[in-house]
């Protein structure tokens, strides 16, 4: 029968594994054991269309979140045009497939526990 141990692991965000920088954008990552979390910032006037596309090439994000939504508001049109915008406190499951904005002038901070791995790349 095989045992299975797992060990206490602490890293930080603030002090992450790999940081992304692209217009508007700043992404810190960290791996922990078998997973990847991300807190993306937002700047007022991004767009993932204007700020991301360029770096990644595909006509809208193809990458999957489970973002908690920590600051600022969010609009997310998916490909169907289907749209709502998250607010701090909310829980958005994202599929591939859209497209999103940052509404007002309070920058946007989430928390992404699935997309980190493959996000702005």
């Amino acid at each position: 029968m095989a045992v299975l141990t797992i060990g206490l692991t602490q890293k930080s965000l603030n002090e992450p594994d790999e940081v992304r920088s692209l217009p508007k954008t700043t992404v810190n990552v960290v791996t922990i054991g078998e997973h990847t979390v991300m807190r993306a910032r937002f700047e007022p006037g991004w767009r993932w269309s204007e700020c991301v596309k360029p770096a990644v090439g595909t006509d809208l994000c193809e990458v999957p979140h489970l973002n908690y939504h920590i600051s600022g508001r969010l609009r997310i049109r998916m490909s169907d045009g289907t749209e709502f915008e998250a607010k701090p406190g909310d829980l958005t499951e994202v599929p591939p497939g859209h497209d999103a904005w940052v509404v007002g002038s309070e920058p946007v901070v989430v928390l992404d526990f699935i997309g980190a791995k493959s996000y702005a790349k």
